[in-house]
């Protein structure tokens, strides 16, 4: 695992996908700063949470991760970017050549949802048309803190028509799913470029479907 701070990068414009290789996709977290991005990146690739040790980031950071999807080795290179103004024109620099964007907001913070419609559009500017787009609202272990409700969350995801979860980092709930149902999406896509006829992955079903598999405990 590589994690450290990366303000250029020579980058392929498109997925590949073999059975005897690793298929690489480019993953980005953005949102504001604070909302925690560099930790739901630390608890997916290391499986923990660290509190109060990150300062906010500077730019551009990176970590590689690989999964195991569908007996497919899906290797993410995921980009942890800062949510402050003033890095805003380095972070547009590297959504052209996101094949997945993870858009995350506090949900113990109102500022941060507001502020997912900017990020959209700034989304919608920069990335390509096919990009994969995913909502989170993260801390949903800080339920008493609560400042956006779920169905908050979910309703905007349905006006964008992306998926949703609420995650948290601190706990884990949900981090793996986040990046695992990703990860599924890409795959397909890589195979159904390969073969058109094959029926297209449905990552609201998928993500539905580990919902009733988790019950009531889970954020969702």
């Amino acid at each position: 695992t590589d994690a450290r701070p990366v303000f250029s990068a020579s980058k392929p414009s498109n997925p590949y996908f073999s059975e005897s290789r690793e298929q690489l996709d480019y993953t980005i977290l953005v949102g504001d700063s604070g909302v925690g991005k560099t930790s739901l990146l630390v608890q997916f690739d290391q499986g923990k949470f660290i509190p109060g040790s990150f300062s906010a980031t500077v730019g551009i950071g990176f970590t590689n991760k690989v999964i195991a999807v569908d007996n497919v080795n899906i290797k993410l290179q995921i980009w942890d970017t800062a949510g402050q103004e003033r890095f805003r024109s380095v972070t547009h620099a590297y959504y052209r050549d996101a094949h997945a964007l993870l858009l995350l907001y506090d949900i113990t913070s109102k500022s941060s949802f507001d502020n997912i419609r900017a990020w959209l559009t700034e989304i919608h500017e920069y990335a390509q048309s096919d990009v994969v787009i995913m909502l989170l609202g993260n801390k949903a272990d800080m339920s008493s803190d609560r400042a956006i409700r779920r169905d908050e969350g979910e309703r905007l995801a349905r006006e964008y028509s992306v998926p949703f979860m609420e995650t948290s980092a601190k706990t884990g709930v949900n981090v793996d799913l986040a990046f695992t149902a990703v990860a599924k999406e890409l795959k397909h896509r890589a195979v159904q470029h390969q073969h058109p006829n094959q029926p297209k992955f449905q990552i609201h079903d998928y993500i539905e479907a580990q919902r009733e598999k988790s019950g009531c405990c889970s954020y969702f």
